[in-house]
């Protein structure tokens, strides 16, 4: 790091001069300019004030990428060849050289994988260009790369099956398939809406800082559920330290927040978070090469803080009655805006702003004596931890803040108790006047608990079942329509039900039926557009056996992802700081001078 620093410093001084050095007289037909280049060296090592040789080193780099940036470039133009810079992950950097490859940009992606595959001994891994996933199926200029842009290589686990492997690895999973799961897991429960018994089909709400749930128009909550999930794999894997894999999760989980409306990623805290932890895994992979991309996030964490908590953090304040937990994020956000001021050769504003961390670090350190005291009352170590920050220290408040907080949440759980109670009682009293039980649950569902208007609703659907199924096999148009909108009615997405009617001949009793067995949505292979089988019954398989092994292999992905959503709402306020004390230190000693290279 400490060589990029000079590196900035130097390409600062040689805008601010307007000097050019892939031209005379420091570049030549001949090669380098030596004795222009040691002078220039010697007047820039007194302005900067950094040793002779290390400004000499960083000069001659400057200007062979400066050199290999312009071939790149009169390549481009004359024959439509890009340069691309790749950034190998840290074991596989040598000499601390740039690596570029050279391809056309109307070509699939997988053509450099494989090149890259070729020329560094890579097998797995992903392709990212400003934070993005590249799709190996898409052309490179179908996803905005360009010649010198920088595209980051990051490693991800060997799949299954591929070679032998020890009996600690076999119970590793991989990251491909550990992704595809996660991702099929939370999209299950992002299309969950609680209709069903929450006891036996879990799902999951979203909730505000107080945990009571938000009203989120549907769409827009299933992207919301998958981004959060995925982040919270990505987190998972953070504390782990296991910082490649983490980052494929949160690149993913930021796709998703990106379909969200902006006006929602506005008032909730976690996209803010988010950018943070993409950055943190920058650093803790030493890749700030993506620059750009980083401090592109930064920025949107802190509009997002302020927008969120209010510019003093007044709003924070009238939601929690305190911002100390919160400013644990600060920390963070303030300690990668240091690493990146310094990074850019902008020593003064770095030194500013490790200044302003070491004073917040410090606030938020905590006492390990006040620590085991909380402990030793009962509380948890993240209890702990969390209220002594909310209380900036206070043992008596913290544990009156930790108290209160345990008897909101058994409010909260009494009130669930009470909601599950008064939901099952009405859907007996539905099932005994006669209608199904899965028709019953959803009917009081759609009607928010109200018996007597989900008493109506199964009412209107079983008349006009009953009036379909006396009708014409071939509806008019008007009818077709009013048949949508009677099945719509009852809570299913109007695309499924025009599929479900179409594939029943429009049998309103037969298309409900079929959107109730798939969960209101059907699978791909009952929308083919190949034509019914025409078996008999007895050559028919067993649809019981698959719908069971379809439920519990369900299931088993629900739960894999349930692990890793934390039971504590405040989880991603709870940091031990010590990666930050690390950061700290060796900020200070860059700063100080101890130091001269990364």
């Amino acid at each position: 790091m400490a060589e990029q620093n000079i590196q900035s410093k130097l390409i600062t001084q040689l805008k601010n001069d307007q000097i050019q050095l892939w031209n005379p007289p420091y570049t030549t037909d001949n090669g380098v300019g030596q004795e222009q280049m040691h002078e220039l060296a010697e007047k820039y090592a007194a302005l900067v004030r950094v040793p002779l040789l290390d400004v000499e080193v960083a000069l001659e780099t400057i200007r062979s990428q400066a050199v290999h940036k312009g071939s790149g470039n009169k390549l481009f133009r004359e024959k439509c060849v890009a340069t691309l810079e790749i950034v190998l992950p840290r074991d596989l950097r040598k000499d601390k050289k740039k690596n570029y490859l050279e391809t056309r940009l109307d070509v699939p992606a997988q053509d450099i994988i494989n090149r890259i595959k070729e020329d560094f001994g890579l097998k797995y891994f992903k392709l990212i260009l400003s934070g993005r996933t590249i799709d190996p199926k898409k052309r490179l200029d179908e996803q905005n790369v360009t010649t010198n842009s920088k595209m980051m290589v990051l490693k991800v686990s060997e799949p299954e099956g591929i070679r032998a492997m020890s009996e600690e690895e076999e119970k590793k999973k991989s990251q491909d398939e550990s992704m595809q799961r996660a991702q099929k897991g939370f999209q299950i429960l992002s299309e969950r809406d609680g209709s069903e018994d929450p006891m036996t089909t879990p799902f999951l709400e979203i909730a505000d800082q107080k945990g009571n749930p938000l009203t989120i128009p549907p769409s827009e909550k299933k992207a919301l559920i998958l981004a959060m999930g995925l982040h919270e794999k990505g987190r998972a894997l953070m504390k782990r330290r296991q910082h490649e894999a983490a980052l494929s999760y949160l690149i993913q989980a930021d796709t998703e927040f990106r379909k969200c409306g902006s006006t929602l990623l506005n008032t909730v805290d976690n996209y803010a978070v988010l950018q943070l932890d993409v950055v943190w895994c920058y650093q803790a992979l030493d890749a700030l090469d993506c620059l750009k991309d980083s401090k592109e996030r930064l920025q949107r964490a802190e509009d997002c803080f302020r927008k969120c908590y209010g510019e003093q953090q007044q709003r924070l304040l009238q939601i929690k009655g305190s911002s100390g937990g919160e400013e644990v994020l600060f920390l963070r956000l303030y300690l990668l805006q240091t690493l990146l001021a310094y990074y850019e050769g902008k020593d003064n504003l770095a030194r500013e702003r490790l200044n302003e961390v070491e004073d917040l670090y410090k606030r938020l350190r905590l006492d390990t004596d006040k620590l085991e005291m909380l402990i030793a009352m009962g509380f948890s170590d993240q209890e702990a931890r969390l209220g002594l920050r909310a209380c900036h220290g206070d043992v008596s408040r913290a544990a009156d803040h930790i108290s209160q907080r345990r008897k909101d949440k058994e409010e909260m759980r009494k009130r669930e108790r009470g909601k599950r109670r008064r939901r099952q009682e009405g859907i007996n009293n539905l099932v005994e006047l006669g209608f199904a039980k899965r028709d019953a649950a959803r009917a009081l569902h759609q009607a928010n608990g109200d018996v007597d208007k989900a008493y109506g609703i199964l009412l209107d659907a079983s008349q006009a079942m009953d009036t379909a199924s006396s009708s014409s096999t071939s509806p008019s148009e008007p009818d077709k329509q009013s048949k949508v909108d009677q099945l719509a009615f009852l809570g299913f997405d109007r695309e499924a039900v025009e599929a479900a009617l179409r594939l029943t001949d429009w049998e309103v009793t037969q298309a409900t039926q079929l959107l109730l067995d798939n969960q209101g949505a059907l699978p791909p292979e009952l929308l083919s557009p190949s034509p019914p089988s025409t078996s008999s019954p007895s050559e028919e398989p067993s649809t019981s056996s698959e719908s069971t092994g379809t439920a519990s292999l369900d299931a088993d992905l629900v739960n894999e992802v349930l692990e890793d959503i934390p039971q504590h709402e405040e989880d991603y306020l709870d940091l031990t700081l010590d990666e930050e004390s690390e950061i700290i230190a060796k900020m200070r000693s860059y700063l100080e001078g101890k130091e001269t290279s990364c």
